[in-house]
């Protein structure tokens, strides 16, 4: 504190810089380095009272949300109102009116019951569309894969999830487990684009006891394209009764083992591949 405030000794004169140069319309970055302020517990004590000029303000989403609330909020609504209304948290609604009057409050306990529970879904809706419109902008951000954006993907979803070999156990072969169909479906084009032909493949259902095996069945049928005929005869696997499962109901179908006959050659590739990836991720080359 001593050396700051031998540094700083003129704060009136060093303030009234300060105010000047914000009131000229200066970030806070640039008069910090206009006036070599290098501590923020200054810096704020310097522009204390002094409002940040409209270019600094990043765009905020909620800004119209917030002019909403505030005109609702003049109009007499409750918070849970406001919220019923706009879909926003009444945590978000309490700082942006908190300032303004508070209206009358004439319902009865069931009323603020039902408009808060009313509020509450408003919320949970609001919520749900800003992710899946989160979710649909990413995925037109992707648009369609190259040959190699593929033998990339694949390559990094098989180290992830398929088997792997191993120093004290050798097992140089390309078998993939998983329980998303579109997980699938990416890895089955994934080998037709390393040329493995349908005839090398081999499904097998893997599933616990008490789920609908056959219904699995066929609906992994469905998803690759093939007869159940085809498929290896299927795992099941015994539910532990001291663990609670979560993986139940109708959408729970299990697991897809997809295997690749004569596969030793293609595995070699596959981790080679990887490898690469780690590699090239540093820009560094080379064999691990």
């Amino acid at each position: 504190m001593t050396e700051i405030t031998s540094k700083y000794a003129d704060f009136e004169g060093l303030r009234e810089q300060a105010v000047a140069l914000r009131r000229e319309g200066l970030s806070r970055r640039q008069i910090r380095d206009r006036l070599h302020v290098d501590n923020n517990d200054l810096l704020n004590r310097l522009l204390e009272g002094e409002p940040a000029p409209e270019w600094t303000k990043r765009p905020n989403a909620k800004d119209g949300l917030r002019a909403k609330a505030r005109e609702l909020r003049l109009q007499g609504l409750t918070y849970d109102q406001i919220q019923v209304e706009l879909g926003c948290s009444k945590s978000s609604i309490s700082l942006w009116v908190r300032d303004l009057p508070k209206p009358e409050r004439t319902r009865t306990r069931e009323e603020a019951s039902a408009i808060a529970r009313r509020g509450w879904e408003a919320t949970l809706a609001r919520r749900e569309e800003e992710r899946q419109e989160t979710k649909r902008v990413s995925a037109g951000e992707i648009g369609a894969l190259s040959e190699r954006d593929l033998l990339l993907v694949g390559a990094a979803l098989y180290w992830a999830e398929g088997a792997k070999d191993k120093s004290y156990s050798r097992r140089e072969k390309v078998l993939f487990v998983n329980s998303d169909p579109g997980v699938i479906k990416v890895y089955l084009a994934w080998l037709k684009l390393l040329g493995v032909a349908p005839e090398n493949l081999r499904y097998r259902v893997m599933i616990h006891l008490t789920a609908d095996v056959e219904g699995a069945e066929q609906y992994w049928a469905d998803q690759v394209g093939v007869s159940v005929d085809e498929f290896q005869k299927t795992t099941i696997k015994k539910h532990n009764p001291k663990t609670i499962r979560k993986n139940v109901g109708e959408n729970y179908r299990g697991c897809l083992v997809v295997g690749v006959l004569k596969s030793a050659e293609l595995y070699r590739r596959v981790e080679g591949w990887w490898n690469g990836i780690v590699l090239g991720s540093d820009g560094d080359s080379g064999i691990l």
